[in-house]
């Protein structure tokens, strides 16, 4: 089986499954028990929170564990704007945002708050110019993802940070899901208060996440409770997730050290690839993208039908976003970077991981030059 829908979700390390299991058996108390098994659990959450904040380098005290984007995204959009409504009901986000940031903007116009949505060039990317003139005096959030979970595009956050830090009452949200052991990202020298990831995006266990919360930054919890998670994620911590999560994420930091260059060759040879063929789009941004995402257009080709195509060579692509590759819909992402609605009929994604090989790229070229040209034919 050759893999290359890692950004839909990844397979957890053999070492991050065997701790999900000892913490499972081991450490099953509730943390918040006064009981001596509740004290052991809650030693391990502090413990799994600490090592979490010292890899990301920021303190403990600003990491709330979630179930995961979307819950770590609607936390921080919706958690701002309620929290900080009486300042102003003015709120930015981009065109090209995950769905579950996008939906959550959705709801907030529906609720009175005015959306301003940036738009994109023809490599996905943000105007800070554009940024500068939408800010206004009742706006108290900007909302804008790092890598782009469809084409790879890397936004400028640096940029977008020193132009907010001029703004220190507008909050920063960053959508970090796809970045996370691929794209290093400063929270601190990029200004950034809020910070979502998710953990089943590098090799942890599902329904496991992380919310950066800048300290003095305010939330309104969107799940009433109890008062886990400093009051702003009620509900029995996901304990041996966590620690899935802590040592997944650890591993993961320590094979970007190692892989990060071989992951940004394979990808150049993907691209070279893709280039030299015929009837095909390169939508991925040349510069300016992430190491794991490459995607594509078979002019004229449905992509459902050259992923399944491709699985019954065991290998494994996507659409576009998981979230919604089973909507009919085409792409908004790549309509809004203005690569034509032929090209966006017709996209599929690979994405990477550390784990993937040259030879798994080899394979995956052989089965694109027996499969593609055979699907033209068909067409004629």
């Amino acid at each position: 089986m050759i893999y290359f829908d890692n950004s839909a979700t990844t397979k957890p390390y053999p070492d991050v499954l065997q701790t999900f299991v000892t913490a499972s058996q081991k450490y099953f108390g509730n943390p918040s028990s006064i009981h001596g098994l509740g004290s052991e659990a809650e030693r391990l959450l502090v413990s799994s929170r600490s090592v979490i904040a010292s890899m990301l380098r920021v303190s403990p005290s600003e990491i709330i564990f979630t179930s995961g984007g979307t819950e770590g995204n609607n936390l921080a959009i919706k958690g701002t704007a309620i929290r900080h409504r009486s300042r102003g009901r003015h709120v930015i986000t981009t065109v090209v945002e995950h769905a579950s940031v996008s939906e959550a903007f959705k709801q907030l116009e529906m609720l009175g708050f005015d959306v301003t949505y940036l738009q994109v060039d023809k490599q996905g990317l943000i105007s800070i110019e554009e940024l500068k003139q939408a800010l206004r005096d009742d706006t108290i959030l900007v909302s804008v993802i790092h890598v782009n979970n469809e084409t790879g595009a890397i936004q400028p956050i640096e940029e977008i940070g020193s132009v907010l830090k001029q703004h220190p009452k507008i909050i920063f949200h960053v959508d970090h899901v796809q970045g996370v052991g691929k794209v290093p990202l400063d929270f601190k020298q990029t200004y950034i208060d809020l910070c979502t990831m998710s953990g089943h995006k590098f090799h942890s266990v599902k329904g496991t996440g992380i919310l950066y919360v800048r300290q003095g930054i305010e939330l309104d919890a969107i799940l009433s409770g109890g008062q886990q998670e400093n009051y702003y994620r009620s509900g029995t911590e996901n304990l041996p997730g966590i620690a899935a999560m802590t040592k997944a994420l650890r591993l993961t930091l320590e094979k970007r050290e190692q892989h990060l260059y071989k992951l940004e060759r394979l990808k150049q040879e993907l691209l070279s690839f893709f280039t030299n063929l015929p009837n095909v789009q390169v939508n991925t941004p040349i510069k300016s993208s992430a190491p794991h995402i490459v995607n594509v257009s078979f002019l004229g080709l449905k992509p459902e039908v050259v992923v399944h195509e491709l699985e019954k060579h065991s290998v494994y692509v996507s659409t576009k976003s998981a979230c919604s590759s089973k909507a009919k819909e085409v792409s908004k992402v790549l309509l809004e970077m203005g690569v034509g609605q032929k090209a966006a009929e017709s996209a599929i994604r690979i994405s990477l991981s550390f784990e993937n090989t040259e030879e798994e790229v080899m394979r995956f070229k052989n089965a694109i030059n027996e499969i593609i040209p055979k699907l033209y034919e068909v067409m004629r």
